[in-house]
């Protein structure tokens, strides 16, 4: 739920307004407010609960793509792995098997740290080397990108706010399947 620095009320009202930005609709967040799975950037979640999870999520919704952080996690923030982790272990145990062979994932590469943070100059980069998708956002959807991010006021730190400027994330994104 977001509840690091115990502001997780906070935070699930940034995630609405900021999907509202994005054209997705209230009633299609959800929320997952679980005592084995704390916000804490140096906490890895159990696989296997966090994999059951995402599954039944899965199915309820009848998602047939699922988009999600590398190995890495972008930042290499423990949760962002964790969850990497866990659906890896749904393509590999679970979504091989039917109804779910349907359900393609796609993983968000992290790339380094001067790749990370030369915004729109990594669009040259990324076209170059090999991936599955790439996404290059326009000049309109870097801005929407932007408002969303802004929304989230509690955890728009210093270098969050570097990020707004210069990272990479907010123009070009590119993605392998897992």
């Amino acid at each position: 739920s977001g509840n690091y620095y115990n502001q997780g009320e906070i935070r699930k009202k940034e995630l609405e307004q900021s999907c509202c930005v994005l054209g997705i609709p209230a009633s299609d967040v959800t929320v997952i407010d679980h005592r084995d799975l704390p916000d804490d950037p140096a906490v890895e979640w159990d696989t296997q609960l966090l994999a059951t999870l995402v599954l039944k999520h899965i199915e309820a919704k009848n998602i047939n793509l699922v988009l999600t952080f590398d190995a890495g996690g972008v930042s290499g923030h423990a949760n962002h792995i964790s969850l990497y982790s866990a659906v890896r272990y749904n393509v590999c145990k679970l979504l091989c098997l039917p109804p779910w062979a349907g359900c393609r994932v796609l993983v968000l590469e992290s790339v380094n740290l001067c790749r990370k943070y030369i915004s729109f100059l990594d669009v040259l980069i990324s076209c170059l080397l090999p991936r599955d998708a790439l996404f290059i956002l326009t000049e309109e959807e870097t801005e929407q990108a932007k408002r969303a991010m802004r929304c989230h006021r509690s955890q728009l730190l210093w270098f969050r706010q570097l990020y707004l400027l210069f990272s990479r994330y907010l123009v070009v994104n590119s993605l392998r399947l897992l």
